[in-house]
């Protein structure tokens, strides 16, 4: 009986060369130049049909497209196309705008993954990375200009219409020829069916790339998976920050081995393990670690080098900054709001708690109101609004690390009679895009900032240097360095036995820097005078210096917190 209906509803809608089928088209152009015409039926046609089959087979990753990709057959393909033949005409066209509109979906979610791994190395989430495209508008304003943010989330608007539109367009242009030519294509689908079952069967392959493809299928299943877990973490996450061992430790017993002295927690934008393991960067970046550790070693300090891993890589550095602070593993939005609303005690909380310290947060970075920031027991923020500067931005960075370190030191470091500080110093200018990038000045001339225009001017033009990945590395470990250089010469200028300072990485850079590499690990460095501080943390078998060796320990960042309370609470 449905075969029937089919036959029958698909009686009007004769075969292509029927005079039923042919409608005048604009102007009766189609009448007039029917040859032309039949040209333009068969090539939308098979546009149509490329499209949905790049939706299809198109991975979802930049790094992973090749033309062993076009060899493949995808299963979901077929099963579509099987349904569509044994409905009936109104069904059938119902089922193809759906299936239009949810094919056009997948293409803008796979468009959106290839950014994301393009710069964060994972998947698009569908549950907490909606906040993230907020902090990328915001990202495009710094590079580019108001004028490139708008033009470029125009042209985002655009596009994802376009997709969707044309995906649906195409799916229904398809649904009807699959009716005008039901036999045929009933033939078709079963031997394609037929193919896929065999290649399935055999684990045929092309180049390591399997022939009979389940991937889309694979994917959305994933994606409900990662869904239905993203909904249930918040409960996860509550139950794990509810377990502190130092909660309950009176404030006179918590940081008993660093009394008396300033203890700095600093972090370097995106500084990863690439920086020292890549060969291209890696003569440069050691000669910058043994210079410091040189200048450390003149101005009576020593040092120690490990390596934590990030739950981050590419950007969230907050994320990152909260998990070291906090000792859970913050890996998502969702979990750093959670965090920054309880009452879950941080590392410098814990400084705060005990009465003995300032608390402050240096946080050039900052440009906005950020009431996160109380959370962190941070007695007083200074943001990049309040350091004094008066130059310009290097893209998105609002103030230069080497100006960032010297505020510090006139607005707090430096006071006579004055109470221990603990601070917490967020260094920008090695963030995302480095360029064009600062360099080191005499800290005489540094005023306000204003010798800076020149320097900018100077720089490189990011919209030139993102051209070439090569030229994206090189100016990303000059930042690295530029960062290294500024702190390492502040704590020579500036430190003293009383100074101890803790600097590491945030996380790895974006994977054009990092050619795709899954590692999350980034080095970590503790710097002081006083031989008892680095005593108490001998055990720990972290290397001599400021580059940590291959082989020095890895530990979790989550884990920090705990390890270096423990460490300085004998």
């Amino acid at each position: 009986m449905a075969d029937k209906a089919a036959e029958e509803g698909d009686a009007a809608a004769a075969p292509a060369n029927s005079p039923a089928s042919q409608r005048p088209g604009w102007f009766g152009w189609r009448r007039r130049y029917p040859l032309a015409a039949r040209v333009v039926n068969v090539g939308t046609t098979v546009l149509a049909a490329v499209l949905v089959l790049l939706v299809l087979l198109l991975p979802n990753r930049l790094d992973r497209i090749s033309l062993l990709w076009s060899l493949r057959i995808p299963v979901e393909g077929i099963i579509l196309a099987g349904v569509l033949l044994v409905l009936p005409p109104k069904p059938r066209r119902i089922l193809a705008v759906l299936s239009g509109l949810f094919l056009g979906l997948f293409a803008v979610l796979k468009l959106t993954d290839m950014g994301f791994y393009q710069f964060l190395a994972r998947p698009f989430d569908l549950v907490f990375d909606w906040i993230l495209l907020t902090d990328g508008m915001d990202f495009l304003k710094d590079t580019f200009g108001r004028t490139g943010e708008v033009l470029a989330v125009i042209g985002v608007i655009l596009l994802v219409i376009a997709v969707i539109t044309l995906n649906t367009l195409a799916v229904v242009r398809l649904s009807n020829v699959l009716g005008r030519h039901r036999p045929v294509a009933v033939r078709t689908t079963l031997v394609f069916g037929t193919v896929w079952v065999l290649c399935f069967t055999l684990g045929v392959q092309f180049g390591g790339v399997a022939v009979a493809n389940k991937g889309n299928t694979e994917v959305i299943a994933n994606r409900i998976q990662f869904v239905r877990n993203g909904l249930g973490d918040a409960e996860v996450f509550r139950k794990e920050a509810a377990v502190d061992a130092f909660a309950s430790t009176p404030s006179d017993q918590l940081l008993t081995g660093l009394r008396g002295k300033d203890v700095l927690f600093t972090f370097i934008e995106s500084y990863g393990r690439i920086a020292i393991d890549d060969p291209t960067m890696a003569p440069e970046i050691d000669a910058t670690l043994t210079e410091g550790t040189n200048r450390l070693k003149s101005a009576g300090f020593a040092s120690r080098s490990g390596w934590l891993t990030s739950p981050v890589t590419g950007a969230g550095s907050w994320m990152a900054h909260s998990t070291f602070l906090s000792g859970l593993w913050v890996k998502n939005q969702q979990r750093y709001l959670s965090l920054t609303r309880s009452d879950r005690a941080t590392l410098t909380s814990y400084f705060q708690k005990t009465g003995a310290w300032r608390t402050v947060g240096i946080v050039p970075g900052v440009r906005k109101s950020w009431p996160e920031g109380k959370y962190f027991g941070l007695d007083h923020i200074y943001d990049s609004t309040h350091l004094g500067y008066k130059g310009p931005y290097f893209s998105w960075t609002p103030v230069p690390d080497q100006f960032s370190l010297e505020a510090f030191q006139k607005l707090e470091h430096g006071k006579k009679d004055r109470d221990p500080i603990m601070a917490e110093i967020i260094l920008a200018s090695s963030h995302n895009p480095w360029s064009p990038i600062a360099h080191m000045i005499d800290w005489n001339d540094l005023g306000d900032g204003t010798v800076f225009n020149q320097i900018k001017k100077e720089g490189t033009d990011p919209k030139q240097v993102w051209k070439s990945a090569s030229r994206v590395r090189t100016e990303y470990r000059k930042a690295i360095q530029y960062s290294l250089d500024s702190l390492t010469e502040w704590m020579q200028r500036y430190g003293d036995e009383n100074t101890v300072l803790v600097f590491l990485g945030d996380h790895q850079p974006v994977p054009t820097v990092t050619k795709g590499t899954s590692n999350r690990d980034v080095p970590i460095t503790i710097v002081a005078k006083d031989p008892k501080v680095l005593d108490r943390v001998a055990d720990w078998g972290w290397t001599d210096g400021l580059k940590p060796a291959d082989n020095a320990p890895v530990w979790g960042m989550d884990t920090f917190r705990d390890r270096f309370m423990t460490a300085f609470a004998k």
